[in-house]
This record gives C-alpha cells, structure tokens and sequence, in this order.
C-alpha cells in the first residue's frame, strides 16, 4: 500500500511538474479596450449622442502563443468588437475583429482565419485621427462604413469582409530584414465554381528606421457577390522628431466594375506632445472621379488628448466637413443621421469629447 502510494504521488508529482514546463513555454492574454464619447453634430439640422470607439474601437480579446522550439511558435487572437453606445457587437459579428490561428518561423509567420488587411494598417498606424469614427479621420476615405472610394465590401463578417478585414484568408508576413518587412495576404471567395471570382489579393511592403517610417499597399477585390472589381494602390508615411510627428497617405481606386466609380483621397497630418498633453491636426480630402456621381469631401480636425495613466486618456475634437458636388452624397468620420443635412446644406460641423481605457 506504501508503494503504491509513493507511485501515485510520484505520478502526481510528475504530471503537476509537466504542466508548470507547458505553461511556461506558453501564454494566453485577455486584452480590451472601453472607448466611448459625446458627439454634436451640426448641419442643416443638429444631432447629440453618444458614440463607441473614438481613439480606438472598443473591445475584448484573447491573445495566446506557444513556444514550440526550434525557432517555432504557435499563435491565436480572437478580438470581438463592441458598441459601447448599446452594448451590441460591432462588425455583425462575435469575433468580428479579428479570429485566426498562425505559425511563426525564423523567416516570418503564416496565419488562417478573418485577419487585417493592409489598408487597415496603412490607414490607421499613418493617421493622427486613426480610421476610427470621429475627427478627420481616414474613415472618410476608407471602406469602413461602405465609404467611398474605397469599395471592398463593408468590412463586416457577412461579406468577405474585404479589403480591411478579410475572412477566409490566408496572411503571410516575412520577418524583419534591416527595417523592411513585407507581406501577402488572399483571402478565398469560396464560391463554387467562381472561388478566385469571388478573392481578394493584398501584397504590401513596410519600411521603419529610426523615426521613419513608410508603407505601399496594393490591394485587388474581385467581391462579385456585390458586385465589386477594384484595384486600389496606396501608400502612406511618417517621420518623428523629438515631441513633433508629421504624416501623409494617399489612396488611389481603379473601379474595374460596370459602374466604373473611381476614387482617390489623400490626408496630411501633424501633432506635437508635451508631457501629458498631445495636441494634433489633420487635413483629408476624398473624391469621387467617375460613375454616375461626382463629387468630394473635404475635413480640417483639430484635436487634444490628455494621458491621466498609460491605460486612461481624455480626448476631444473639432472637425469641419465640406461636402461638394452634385448627387454626392454627404460625410463625416462617422455615418451621418437621416435629415442631418440637406440639398442646399451639406457640410457638418462636428465636436467630439470622450475617454479611452485600456486594459
């Protein structure tokens, strides 16, 4: 009876020891983000609500990865946006952020799943109001609201999600050599009979050296399920110096479809930090160029975000948006409310405040 007490301990002892050497080489991270803020908007009519995800979308996440040896490591992130206005999922979907599984290898990772596109990135890390609803922003060059030029798709998970989160794909990034890193991502139309009529192709390069730092993205979207062909080329870029930064992107649509609605849009950008306090600018300008409607965008923002912690800032925002052309539908960062402008006043002037907490 000793004996095989002593065996059982000894076992016990043995698998307990093994686990703590699994957990080691492994971690799983819950992460998140609770953004919210206090929108007036003011048109031909005027509007105040509350909005979510003003610095950054809101969410929570899970993050794992494992060490497998020999320069291999396994890695998951599954991200479900939230709408902290009413609570419901953003994207139309649970994980509707991000959700994919990858290996990474000393010659770069290989991942499965819905996953960024590289005009998400272009558009975001180059941008001082990011692509997020509220200043002048790139939203209002982006597809993320359906927002021309840019005609991917909705970015939603109901779609293929094209060209800023992409399901079904397949993401490849290379390591980083002296700076440089590129990557290529398709995302698979899954269409029987039709699958590359239905895929999108993403092939973008990265450079980064000191305080500069640069990207090129070229994006392809054969979205026939909505009746989308576009090719859109992009590039944007960024140099730091001391408190200041200053930043460009432009974005250039070939619209390959029967519409033949091509679009561009470019933003100019610029902020200096003081401590605690950043205060910030930024010019965007979207066109329409062909198709049945013509016409433009014009944002000038102004804003000021003040750091209480490295996790709790306040922030707030001062845009104007000019709408010009016939038929042109008119814009904000954000989907603009029924009856808030008008056939003879379409510009919308836009205050935001709100507070950000990372976790």
């Amino acid at each position: 009876m000793k004996y095989k007490t002593f065996a059982l301990s000894a076992l016990a002892l043995a698998a307990s020891s093994a686990a703590l050497a699994q957990s080691s080489t492994g971690s799983v991270t819950l992460y998140g983000v609770a953004d919210a803020n206090v929108q007036v908007l003011d048109g031909a009519s005027s509007l105040t609500r509350v909005q979510s995800g003003g610095l950054n979308g809101s969410r929570f996440g899970l993050r794992g990865t494992e060490d497998l040896g020999s320069g291999l490591r396994a890695f998951f992130v599954l991200e479900s946006g939230i709408n902290l206005d009413n609570g419901s999922n953003g994207q139309n979907s649970f994980w509707g952020r991000q959700a994919y599984v990858g290996l990474a290898t000393p010659y770069g990772k290989v991942s499965l799943g819905r996953q960024y596109g590289s005009l998400y990135n272009l558009s975001s890390d180059f941008s001082q109001f990011s692509n997020n609803s509220f200043g002048a922003s790139t939203a209002v060059i982006g597809g993320f609201g359906g927002y021309e030029p840019v005609r991917g798709g909705d970015g939603s998970a109901a779609t293929n999600g094209g060209p800023t989160r992409i399901n079904n794909s397949i993401k490849f990034e290379s390591q980083n050599y002296s700076g440089f890193s590129a990557g290529a991502l398709w995302g698979a139309g899954e269409v029987a009979g039709d699958t590359k009529g239905n895929r999108v192709a993403d092939i973008y390069g990265r450079y980064t050296q000191g305080g500069f730092d640069a990207m090129l993205s070229y994006v392809d979207d054969k979205a026939n399920t909505v009746g989308l062909k576009t090719r859109t080329v992009s590039g944007a870029a960024s140099y730091s110096f001391g408190p200041y930064k200053v930043n460009g992107g432009v974005i250039s649509v070939n619209d390959r479809s029967i519409a033949n609605a091509d679009g561009e849009g470019y933003w100019l950008g610029g902020s200096y930090a003081l401590g605690q306090h950043t205060f910030k600018t930024q010019y965007v300008e979207s066109k329409n160029k062909g198709g049945l409607v013509d016409g433009k965008t014009q944002a000038f923002g102004v804003g000021y975000q003040y750091d209480l912690s490295k996790r709790t800032a306040l922030y707030s925002s001062l845009t104007q948006f000019k709408n010009d052309g016939n038929g042109y539908v008119a814009r904000a960062a954000s989907s603009l409310p029924a009856n808030l402008t008008s056939a003879s006043d379409r510009d919308v002037t836009e205050f935001v405040a709100g507070i950000r907490h990372s976790f």
